[in-house]
């Protein structure tokens, strides 16, 4: 008996075509024999609007209004074709099972004509075993798409589904409908990889690797290995004596050496059960906390002595828990990796597309790089997406990256009362934690977004009159699944969840909590049944409420901003690309944009052109956020993690992102390399109050050196400079000195001047403030000094005459990196800034714009 454990890839160049529902008798579509030479070209991992756009059937959707005109698909019958080799061993029991990663939604496969099953989950995998359909030569592959509406037409609908009453039944990415950020795009097609995989004796069904301890001296690592026989009951009848099944288990280091070893684990029962015990362990940690070190799990599978199957697959030796108390007995919300305190910094993660199916893997990786420069080290996968592709988490788990994990179930009722729906659910439950259980890097599952917190508010309103359908599925589903599949990580049911004192489960004393008085208008605090306010006013959405919020945990806040010029430009016809135009109002998908006026009223003033808008918006989404986000870092006795709405977009809109869709980041993204760096310079101010000074640190290292205050006129003369000890302990923040306005001011008005906090004998980014909103500042003019190094793609800005305010530096191409970006300068002084493109394009340097919201170049 030899080895044969293969797998042979599907993939690839797949044709796809449409028929109107009932049209074609399927069994004649699926024939294997069908003539199909005419059918459109697709890609596969891919989905129908893509292959459309790539054949210039359809307009391409984000462009203009084009989505409104690709409506149409969602309503066809689609087909997807393929056909493959194979090759037989006619001397082995051989067992074939066809797999896909994803199938979006309502499926039914065909091979060599005959129907294998059907799928109604576009959030999982799905296997089908083929041993006795596949033939040796060419074979025929089908799959028949059903549009949505055939399955939801006849189903009750809620009180309650966010932006589409129909998606409740359905099992598919909720985003795909629309959102307050994002287009409705109904996706359909064959969105995951496919394989067909060839077995014989048995296999590795599942392998789960758990660490139980982990110290500087050992690491107990606990594996078990589901085993599953793929010998017909017939053949197991013929068999003198049962086949001896056995898994050797190891752990190999990133040199590929050996590092620890089970004895021989005899499989019983269908299971292999081991502990490794690894000596001087190098552990797995965030990017900001050590090195997410690697090494590789080994588990090979023996049918009596000769290998048949075998897993290879990198594990980080790590322990985390969630503490919901602290030392002091008290309530809190604080994830400890390894046995150390972990201030969560970081994101909402939205899918990184609306055509998911056609999502690059270089999409994913660029977007994690960005995480990792921009000092986060946790992103929160949210409800109404995907269970995420496994590139996310490879590169989670490679750059050390911690990973919150919504279960897909947002803003709804569900209807846990019928068995076929709960039947699903369970299948999608298993099928995702029995997928990423071994991922280092994924920390938390969350049973649903927002839905325990709206069920009440909406009750409280009327919207709702029913009973809490899909409690069910949070409360005791998930809860179950997780404690027989995998209780090596906490559950949180709900996200915002927690409550006290008769608070609704927003309540910032307890759990996690969501902030939407920000951007919103949502008063709080609020009692569990109260009716819901909302106060749209400049006061109601100002981002200075941040300061009244004392959340344990603040997973979800933030406010919109403009995309970047280039994202903007490239995505609407000619001639709209102004301030109030239709094609502007179409890029934001919020339920009022009077929300964002607001609140730049209140700071920057109302914009009157479209410079302006980018401008403003962009100032106020990055000073909010670090106006927010000091505060929440500021009291670390207390608040534990701040994770803003939101990290990307799904397409060239304008949203809450920090990145915009053409992985272009905004200001409030290099405003975050300074307030989620681990080394927090922060001036806590209020007009006509003391300058606090503050250092806080993350870092498990202690600081001693001085923080020096400078304040300077708006034309650059030094006013007043200080300077004040620092010696701070580990994971602190530690409050330096205060002062008074008049003390720094030097005779000027505060609208006069900007601060700036610099660390002296430890390493620290510089952090400036001015002490009044921008509408109350009157910068005098700057000139931009700009020289351009086209050898070494960098270019320095020097500022004249006076400070320049957001200085902004702009090219026509998506993805560009650039190391620097919306800074303000003192007058005289330079900064350099590198630029890159990750596959590393000629820059058009020649159309280069270099701006400030007080100057242009010189």
């Amino acid at each position: 008996m030899k080895m044969i454990n293969s797998s042979q890839d599907l993939s690839g160049q797949w044709k796809i075509q449409h028929f109107e529902v009932g049209e074609k008798r399927p069994m004649d579509v699926a024939a294997a024999a069908l003539d199909d030479r005419f059918w459109i070209g697709a890609e596969v991992p891919g989905d129908v609007h893509t292959a459309l756009v790539e054949r210039s059937i359809i307009d391409p959707p984000y462009y203009g209004h084009n989505d409104a005109k690709s409506r149409w698909i969602e309503q066809k019958e689609w087909w997807y074709r393929t056909s493959f080799n194979l090759s037989k061993d006619g001397e082995a029991e051989e067992y074939f099972e066809l797999v896909f990663d994803g199938l979006d939604t309502f499926a039914t496969v065909y091979v060599n004509g005959h129907e294998v099953g059907q799928t109604a989950n576009m959030l999982m995998s799905h296997n089908f075993d083929v041993t006795t359909l596949v033939r040796n030569g060419w074979n025929a592959l089908a799959v028949k798409f059903d549009p949505l509406y055939l399955h939801h037409r006849d189903k009750e609908t809620f009180d309650w589904s966010s932006y589409t009453k129909e998606r409740p039944w359905l099992r598919k990415a909720a985003m795909n409908f629309g959102w307050d950020w994002g287009p409705r795009m109904v996706t359909v097609g064959i969105w995951g990889g496919v394989r067909l995989e060839r077995r014989t004796i048995a296999k590795l069904e599942n392998v789960f690797a758990r660490t139980e301890s982990a110290s500087k001296q050992q690491a107990v690592v606990h594996v078990t290995a589901d085993v599953k026989s793929v010998l017909s009951f017939r053949s197991r009848q013929k068999r003198e004596k049962a086949v001896a099944l056995s898994c050797d288990i190891r752990l190999l280091d990133a040199s590929g050496h050996e590092v620890a070893r089970s004895a021989e684990a005899v499989v019983e029962n269908g299971l292999a059960d081991t502990i490794l015990k690894l000596d001087s362990p190098q552990l797995w940690w965030t990017h900001d906390l050590g090195e997410p070190y690697l090494y590789r799990l080994e588990v090979t599978l023996f049918a009596d002595g000769v290998e048949v199957d075998r897993y290879n697959e990198p594990y980080g030796v790590r322990t985390i828990e969630l503490a919901l108390h602290n030392e002091q007995g008290e309530d809190a919300f604080t994830f400890i990796l390894n046995g150390v305190r972990v201030y969560a910094k970081g994101a909402n993660w939205i899918p990184a597309d609306h055509l998911i199916g056609a999502i690059p893997a270089s999409r994913y990786r660029e977007l994690i790089e960005l995480t990792v420069e921009g000092h986060m080290n946790m992103l929160r996968v949210w409800a109404g997406g995907i269970y995420e592709k496994d590139v996310f988490y490879d590169e989670c788990d490679r750059q050390g990256v911690l990973v919150w994990q919504d279960f897909a179930f947002a803003n709804a009722l569900f209807p846990d009362f019928n068995r076929d729906f709960m039947n699903n659910v369970r299948d999608e439950v298993e099928n995702n934690v029995l997928r990423l259980r071994n991922r280092a890097s994924l920390a938390l599952w969350c049973g649903n977004n927002e839905i325990d917190w709206l069920y009440d508010m909406k009750s409280a309103s009327g919207d709702i009159t029913s009973p809490f359908y899909g409690e069910l599925i949070y409360h005791e589903l998930i809860s179950e699944v997780l404690e027989r599949l995998d209780s090596s990580r906490p559950y949180w049911p709900s996200s915002p969840y927690g409550d006290s004192h008769g608070n609704d489960a927003n309540d910032p004393a307890v759990g996690d909590r969501h902030n939407w008085q920000v951007w919103h208008g949502s008063v709080y605090p609020r009692k569990h049944g109260e009716p819901p306010l909302l106060n749209y006013s400049i006061e109601g959405v100002t981002f200075k409420n941040y300061k009244k919020d004392n959340a344990l945990f603040s997973s979800e806040f933030g406010m919109h901003a403009s995309a970047n010029r280039y994202t903007l430009e490239k995505n609407m016809p000619a001639g709209q690309f102004y301030w109030g135009s239709p094609e502007m109002a179409y890029r934001n998908k919020d339920t009022n944009h009077q929300k964002g006026i607001l609140l730049m009223e209140g700071y920057t003033g109302i914009p009157q052109n479209i410079e302006e808008y980018m401008n403003y918006s962009m100032l106020t989404q990055a000073e909010g956020l670090r106006y927010g986000i000091e505060h929440f870092r500021r009291i670390n006795h207390r608040n534990s993690g701040a994770l803003v709405w939101q990290m990307n977009d799904s397409w060239p809109g304008t949203s809450w992102s920090m990145i915009d869709y053409e992985l272009l980041p905004k200001a409030s993204f290099y405003y975050g390399k300074v307030f989620f760096h681990p080394i927090l310079l922060s001036l806590e101010h209020e007009p006509g109050e003391p300058l606090t000074l503050w250092v806080v640190n993350d870092t498990r290292d202690t600081l001693k050196g001085q923080l020096r205050l400078n304040v300077y006129g708006l034309n650059g003369e030094k006013v007043y400079s200080s300077s004040h000890h620092v010696e701070t302990g580990s994971q602190s923040a530690n409050r330096i000195a205060e002062l008074s306005e008049a003390e720094v001011l030097g005779g000027k008005l505060a609208d006069e001047v900007m601060v700036e906090l610099v660390a002296e004998g430890f390493t620290a980014p510089l952090n400036r403030y001015f002490l009044r909103d921008p509408k109350d500042v009157n910068l005098p003019q700057s000139q931009l000094s700009v020289h351009v190094n086209e050898e070494e793609q960098s270019v320095s800005v020097t500022a004249i005459g006076a400070i320049a305010r957001l200085v902004k530096l702009e090219l026509p191409l998506g993805r560009v990196r650039f190391s620097d970006n919306y800074f303000d300068l003192l007058p005289g002084e330079s900064r350099t800034v590198r630029l890159r493109h990750p596959d590393k394009l000629s820059l058009p340097m020649t159309e280069l714009r270099v701006s400030a919201m007080n100057g242009s170049e010189a």
